[in-house]
């Protein structure tokens, strides 16, 4: 019976020795998880990003030892997001065992089915790790869960129950009653507070600075983390947030620690709330940024921190695209 059994690579740079190894390398593992002997082999289709053009794979794979088969390579189009330096393969053969596809290096992360993973971005406020997270999650088309909605939902909640001393003995009641949903529609996350879409009225800059004073409780802290472990624990996701690498999710396969200088910082978010509608004076956005980081950096319970093992990024010269192919070349390397 004829069966397809596809397969994917990565190299970490166009250079003909790489791409000789990494078919090879590919070829070779397929035909082992398959059991699978040359002259099964009917025909090899191969195709690679437009980043890789020094070498064919299909030369490769003769140089390889896969003389007795038809080869065949394309060059894909280019597709915004797509996994760089990677090379996929379709092989056809005779077989009647099911198949095993094969996906090594970066290319693993193609495979949400065979791998689930967490991607870990921390940082301070206006560091841009909310729109890194979202561009990673639509390029590697997992789920991306934004925190920081959740600790602005529960500063908004706190806000309609006329709650303005955010202790410990006043939260509490509301955690513990607390109905929050996360739901995703048409590619979007999309907050519910007691049953009502709150996406956008948790972005106003007061829902703001009250989100980084009542993050700062650990009632509140403790019931997030419960629901946002309980998400990633169920699927790969990209997670952002102040202590997603060092509490939240100290396992995660890989972690990122974003940051810019001050100035940059608000910047961002004065244009980003310009955008919006909003009127705001930049002088004061600054000074709630560095409030902000003090808030953050200093609280007892779980304060923000880079962890160990995260890579740290300044972001403050870079653009959004710059940023995550950064990050993406750096999963690949770690794959």
């Amino acid at each position: 019976m004829l069966r397809a059994i596809r397969g994917a690579t990565t190299v970490s740079m166009d250079e003909p020795k790489e791409i000789r190894v990494a078919v090879d390398e590919l070829l070779k593992e397929i035909c082992r998880r398959n059991d699978l002997r040359e002259e099964q082999i009917v025909c090899i289709l191969f195709s690679n990003t437009s980043d890789i053009h020094s070498f064919y794979p299909a030369k490769a794979a003769r140089e390889a030892g896969f003389s007795m088969s038809p080869l065949f390579s394309s060059l894909e189009p280019d597709i915004e997001g797509a996994l760089p330096f990677c090379i996929r393969v379709m092989l056809f053969a005779e077989t009647d065992s099911s198949v095993k596809h094969v996906y090594l290096r970066g290319a693993e992360i193609l495979r949400k089915d065979l791998k689930r993973f967490s991607i870990a971005l921390d940082g301070p406020s206006g560091s841009g790790k909310s729109t890194i997270a979202k561009r990673l999650a639509q390029s590697f088309g997992i789920l991306y869960l934004d925190t920081g909605a959740m600790y602005r939902a529960c500063a908004l909640k706190a806000q309609k129950s006329h709650i303005s001393d955010f202790t410990e003995d006043a939260i509490q009641p509301l955690m513990d009653q607390l109905n929050l949903e996360i739901a995703y529609q048409d590619g979007m996350q999309h907050t519910y507070l007691d049953g009502i879409d709150v996406s956008e009225d948790i972005r106003r800059p007061e829902v703001s600075m009250a989100a980084s004073r009542i993050s700062a409780l650990a009632c509140v802290r403790k019931k997030m983390v419960e629901m946002q472990r309980k998400i990633a624990a169920e699927q790969s996701c990209v997670l952002d947030g102040r202590d997603i690498g060092s509490f939240v999710l100290p396992q995660a396969e890989f972690k990122f620690f974003m940051t810019a200088s001050v100035d940059v910082r608000a910047r961002r978010r004065y244009d980003e709330l310009s955008a919006k509608g909003f009127k705001v004076d930049f002088g004061a956005l600054r000074r709630e940024i560095e409030e902000r980081d003090h808030n953050d950096a200093t609280r007892e319970f779980s304060p923000l921190r880079r962890a160990e093992d995260a890579e740290f990024i300044d972001t403050s010269s870079m653009t959004i695209e710059d940023v995550v192919a950064y990050i993406r070349r750096k999963i690949q390397e770690k794959v």
